[in-house]
């Protein structure tokens, strides 16, 4: 046998010999506090929008199963709105529906990549203003420890990349002086006002076409339409606040099969990676081998020819072997999707219906929501009549002024 046919022999069986795992784990951050007290007027509410379950954008390669992306969405909303919470430094920390809200703040995310190995996550945070806080990717890494039964507490495995969008929210807060705070609270205010009553708050702000908003003037604290209006706020607040029952009853019946199906998903997808990695190598080194012997079998030397034989008996067994490890691969991907599926049979979500000046709100959220905000704009155009004089009689006898002849 010719010196550089040993040499690719010998290289092949190197090549198809390593298989390599790899552990990798991240620490948590310390959750950041206020420096000191933040005092009332300068507390903002935080709203965290249901994020982005980021269907629309996967790759069809990519192991993802719609309806435990739109499960995450939620779980992770509120894990995030936790750690807010738990935080301090802001007021209250709602998780939201949708993006039609007029929180102070308010926290939009989509999810990139969460295979139970990775959780990447886009957060982009502005306030009423339409000032941006932040833009940026989050990314954490777990390990296989992460799962294990011994270490397991009711701790999210990517507590990390919770805290670290918390920590960079308020050390841009902590950069605000007191009354861009207090100005975020009253943009907020009007805001809303003018949902509700464009025709009388629509000239107290003024919004440019990059979207951003700002105070022209503010109403008066005795203007009867203002009480209105933060009596409405206050009721929106309240159903909101219902919501946020749902949504935490909704993490906790997900959170023991979610990490179950966090567990096996991490398992599966280092399976698969190895599995499809090991599998490349071989077919690669299998049709190497076979095109070596192939050549080898072409050569006059005898020897060579046998060994040429040997090469491709050899090289077909490696590429069979590459095609089934394929197949195996195939296997896993097919148990991510029945776990996908068992996971979404177990958190779907439940009706709540909510009874408010016996109106009753009825299906999902989002429905739910839209109904209570036609109820909003009824209770506002009931009130508004309310403020507005009544019209004369049609028939009432009208007073003339006194006259006496001269």
């Amino acid at each position: 046998m010719n010196r550089g046919l040993v040499s690719v022999l010998l290289a092949l069986s190197l090549l198809t010999g390593c298989v390599t795992e790899t552990v990798k784990s991240t620490s948590v951050p310390v959750l950041d506090a206020p420096a000191a007290p933040i005092p009332d007027a300068e507390l903002l509410d935080v709203g965290v929008v249901i994020l982005d379950p980021g269907i629309s954008s996967v790759d069809d390669e990519e192991q993802v199963y719609p309806e435990v992306r739109r499960a995450e969405a939620t779980f992770m909303a509120t894990e995030l709105a936790d750690v807010l919470t738990e935080q301090g430094g802001w007021g209250a920390v709602r998780v939201v529906p949708d993006e039609r809200q007029f929180s102070d703040l308010l926290v939009r995310g989509t999810i990139l990549q969460s295979d139970g190995e990775a959780l990447t996550l886009k957060i982009r945070v502005s306030d009423a203003r339409g000032t941006v806080w932040l833009d940026k990717r989050y990314t954490g890494i777990t390990s296989r420890y992460a799962y294990e039964q011994g270490t397991r507490t009711k701790q999210d495995p990517f507590l990390s990349v919770y805290r670290m969008i918390a920590n960079d929210m308020l050390a841009a807060f902590q950069r605000l002086p007191a009354d861009e705070r207090t100005t975020i609270r009253r943009v907020a205010e009007m805001r809303f006002a003018r949902d509700f009553a464009n025709g009388a708050f629509a000239d107290y702000l003024n919004e440019d076409p990059s979207g951003r908003v700002t105070l022209r003037r503010l109403p008066s604290e005795e203007d009867p339409m203002l009480a209105r209006v933060r009596g409405l706020r206050q009721r929106h607040y309240v159903f909101v606040d219902t919501l946020q029952g749902h949504y935490t009853g909704f993490s906790d019946d997900m959170y023991a099969p979610y990490q179950e199906w966090r567990k096996a998903s991490y398992e599966e997808t280092v399976a698969l990676r190895e599995l499809e990695s090991e599998a490349q190598r071989e077919m690669i080194a299998g049709g190497a081998a076979i095109l070596a012997g192939i050549v080898a079998q072409s050569s006059g030397s005898s020897m060579t020819r046998s060994a040429g034989a040997i090469g491709v008996v050899g090289g077909g067994a490696l590429l069979k072997r590459g095609l089934e490890k394929r197949a195996e691969s195939n296997i896993h991907s097919l148990a991510l999707e029945e776990l996908g599926q068992s996971l979404d049979a177990e958190i779907t979500p439940r009706v709540i219906e909510l009874e408010d000046r016996t109106v009753r709100l009825s299906g999902n959220v989002e429905d739910q929501y839209d109904q209570w905000r036609e109820l909003l704009a009824d209770i506002y155009a009931a009130e508004l009549a309310a403020l507005e004089p009544l019209p004369p009689e049609p028939h009432s006898p009208t007073l003339l002024p006194d006259t006496q002849d001269p």
